[in-house]
């Protein structure tokens, strides 16, 4: 089986790999953060992954297998999110407080915050009272270190 040990911007792919068959793989915010195991294209390709720690792969990020010939490219899975949409700078901070509080995953947008669905996600805006919408999209959590470090 073959083992990709680094991961190549799409931008940064040579001439090297021009012939190269393209794929698709297709993976959670998790899926994403695991740099160690097997995984399986979206055409079935099989292949493992080690990749150096704190590796987190983003779209567009590409798995090149030259043995096969291939070219693996990275999507982000669209998963199930809450939305909200603070209205002040004091929202920001309240929110945001809460959150990094409870060391909540969240995603920062230019006039919103994401959130992955969970039962502890939903306490909490509910606990705080925020409006929420559901939504799904892809998620890219702001911190990957999670500690007080």
């Amino acid at each position: 089986m073959t083992v990709i040990e680094a991961v190549t911007p799409g931008s940064d792919l040579g001439p090297q790999c021009a012939g190269f068959r393209r794929d698709t793989i297709t993976l959670t915010w998790e899926d994403r953060r695991r740099g160690h195991g097997r995984r399986r294209s979206d055409s079935g390709t099989e292949f493992a992954i080690s990749l150096p720690n704190g590796t987190i792969l983003k779209g567009g990020d590409c798995l090149v297998l030259p043995e096969a010939n291939t070219i693996i490219e990275v999507r982000e899975a669209p998963e199930p999110v809450y939305v909200i949409h603070p209205k002040s700078p004091q929202e920001w901070a309240y929110y945001a407080y809460h959150v990094g509080n409870r060391h909540q995953q969240v995603m920062i947008g230019s006039d919103e915050l994401i959130f992955l669905q969970s039962p502890a996600v939903r306490s909490l805006l509910e606990q705080l009272r925020v409006a929420f919408a559901t939504d799904q999209r892809p998620f890219t959590g702001a911190l990957a270190n999670v500690g007080h470090s």
